[in-house]
């Protein structure tokens, strides 16, 4: 009996596992946007650095 209570413990805490790995690979559309929205961001805080680099090269000739 504690054979089989032991296979049986040990086959749940594989799914679970198995769920848990599979569960994380799979993005919702949340995520989706918010990788959209990080990006977004970056290129416009690269726009802007931009911008500052050529108003300094700008003012100083």
């Amino acid at each position: 009996m504690k054979r089989l209570l032991k296979g049986i413990f040990t086959g749940l805490i594989v799914a679970v596992m198995a769920l848990g790995i599979w569960g994380c690979e799979q993005q919702g559309p949340a995520e989706q946007a918010g990788e959209q929205v990080d990006e977004s961001v970056e290129e416009g805080q690269e726009q802007l650095e931009e911008t500052g680099e050529d108003i300094e090269q700008g003012a100083g000739e």
